[in-house]
């Protein structure tokens, strides 16, 4: 009877994963939101260079894209032996990703030496229909104002040096 049960376990774990692994592969509307974004920013050309060479091997029996993407977040795969039976989705979601950290670093440099302003920022994602997830605009809004506070006390600290303080 208990060798039934377990053989009948097995033997579903075998046909559509395990329990976990089906957990995983329900996606809530925040992780759809921001898998779209990186794919979009991707393809639309705004979020292209990430500094890093991403190679994704064609695998029929591998994990779909966005299951990929998934496992990739949760560190179950490394960015070295990236595997799925959707390498351009993965390769591009991927590369969204680490180039939204890289650019943003970059993007709130310029804003606070005046070169451009943030709306000229975002207006290029706007123009291309991208919604720009929410934890994003928050983390963009809070390195914003970081680095503006760290620019303020340097030019204080240099005031106060020269004596105009």
């Amino acid at each position: 009877m208990v060798q039934q049960r377990l053989n009948r376990i097995e033997k579903t774990k075998n046909n559509c994963g395990s329990r976990k692994h089906r957990k995983l592969q329900k996606y809530s509307e925040k992780f759809n939101e921001i898998f779209n974004f990186f794919l979009q920013s991707y393809r639309s050309g705004i979020l292209t260079f990430c500094g890093y060479d991403v190679k994704v091997e064609f695998d029929i029996n591998s994990d779909d894209g966005k299951f990929s993407f998934r496992k990739f977040e949760n560190g179950e795969i490394k960015i070295h032996y990236l595997k799925s039976c959707h390498p351009n989705i993965l390769k591009g979601v991927i590369i969204g990703k680490k180039s939204w950290g890289l650019w943003l670093d970059q993007f709130t440099d310029g804003i606070v030496e005046g070169s451009f302003t943030k709306e000229e920022i975002l207006e290029q994602f706007y123009e291309k229909g991208i919604k720009i997830p929410e934890p994003f605009l928050l983390d963009f809004d809070n390195t914003l104002l970081r680095k503006k506070v760290k620019r303020n006390e340097i030019e204080i600290d240099r005031l106060k040096k020269l004596g105009l303080l």
